[in-house]
């Protein structure tokens, strides 16, 4: 059953492109670590037994509730604790707890039992990443009690700093919903990417602070999946021009401003939201270059688009070859109207036909259906081109 689910969930991260962690352990590898960490801890006396279970008090360690920045007093009014009149504070909690009929344990000096809920999280990623290590994230939710006991265990065993920087992110809600299975408004990352390119969700979620709830709704991601669109189009009218591998400015002031400005905004907790709209500034940019059609400005285009294209790519953003992306979107947009690219061939040779017989009513009347759906046609010598509408306006597209 784990091995399922551990290949679904790789399955989801490389659809969006997100690079696989260097280690992935199993808490059930890591068992003896955890009894290690118990014995450690009750060795120094912030840890008691009752009975079978093993509990941590939390008076023992003087910075409980730093991370949570509440007393323990504000802790306990707002906490949902078990009562259990064996432990020394209502707020203790289990470090291993004895076993149960059915559920798995293991033999330890302090009986047969299994690890607490935190404890698993400590062992692991002291193991992997040393103490302290830089950056611990999860969601707002899991500030008290999961990280608030992880840290007062882990720096109460060690006696050094756990974490140098705890990452809290804001929750995701369906139209202003909580998303959760009780609500049946989950969203599946298998069917996301069945009607939208993964990078239109990884601007979705960039587009707002990490901190910040955010609302998943339909316009939200029709506005993102534009966006992307605007941002590939620029990489195409770029590739379009001619030697373009003229020799680059030393310099190209305004658009170096913008990389600092990104730099900066990252510096800043992450501020991807406003990292971005230096993205779209170089987008435009480049845009303007290109529309003037000089000649004189194809060293500052090939300046801009490297730097358009390497910050967008340490986002995850423009990780796909235009071919790779216009094709794959060509697909996702016919399946998301309802049309086969059979069906949309034919109205295209109808329409052909049409003007050909100068029945240009019927020709209109086809072109218009199919904008109708988001599906733009360019007409050449060559012959008619459909592109997906929202990729952008292009020039003697109709």
């Amino acid at each position: 059953m784990a091995e399922k689910y551990i290949a679904s969930f790789h399955e989801d991260m490389d659809a969006l492109n997100i690079l696989r962690p260097t280690h992935e352990p199993k808490a059930t590898e890591h068992i003896d670590d955890m009894i290690a960490l118990v014995e450690t801890l009750l060795e120094k006396g912030y840890a008691y037994r009752v009975n079978d279970d093993v509990y941590f008090s939390v008076e023992s360690y003087k910075a409980y509730g730093g991370l949570s920045k509440r007393s323990l007093e504000e802790m306990m009014a707002g906490a949902r604790v078990e009562i259990d009149e064996r432990k020394r504070n209502p707020l203790d909690f289990a470090l291993w707890k004895s076993s149960k009929e059915g559920e798995p344990s293991w033999s330890t000096p302090f009986g047969e039992g299994r690890p607490g809920w935190h404890i698993e999280c400590s062992v692991m990623s002291s193991k992997y990443l040393g103490i302290p290590f830089d950056i611990h994230g999860g969601g707002k939710d899991l500030i008290f009690p999961h990280h608030e006991n992880e840290r007062a265990q882990t720096e109460s065993a060690t006696g050094s700093r756990f974490v140098n920087y705890w990452i809290h992110n804001g929750f995701v809600n369906i139209e202003r919903e909580k998303m959760s299975k009780s609500l049946g408004n989950i969203l599946l990352i298998k069917d996301f990417v069945k009607e939208y390119h993964p990078e239109v969700l990884r601007l979705f979620f960039l587009a707002t602070h990490y901190r910040n709830p955010i609302d998943y709704n339909e316009k939200s991601i029709e506005d993102m999946n534009n966006a992307l669109h605007r941002l590939y189009y620029t990489i195409k009218r770029v590739s379009e021009v001619r030697t373009i591998d003229d020799v680059e400015p030393e310099v190209y002031g305004e658009a170096e401003e913008l990389e600092k400005l990104f730099y900066e905004a990252m510096d800043d907790d992450f501020n991807t939201a406003l990292a971005l709209s230096y993205i779209f500034e170089l987008s435009k940019m480049l845009n303007k270059l290109l529309d003037e059609e000089s000649p004189a400005n194809r060293p500052f285009i090939a300046y801009t688009h490297r730097l358009f294209t390497s910050l967008a790519q340490m986002l995850g953003l423009l990780s796909n070859d235009l071919l790779t992306f216009s094709s794959t979107e060509k697909t996702r947009h016919l399946k998301r109207v309802g049309l086969t690219s059979e069906t949309l061939e034919k109205m295209i040779e109808e329409r052909m036909q049409a003007r050909k017989n100068k029945d240009y009513g019927k020709a209109d009347e086809i072109r218009e259906a199919l904008a109708s759906k988001g599906i733009g046609l360019l007409d050449s010598p060559k012959g008619t081109e459909w592109r997906v509408k929202n990729l952008a306006t292009m020039k003697g597209e109709t």
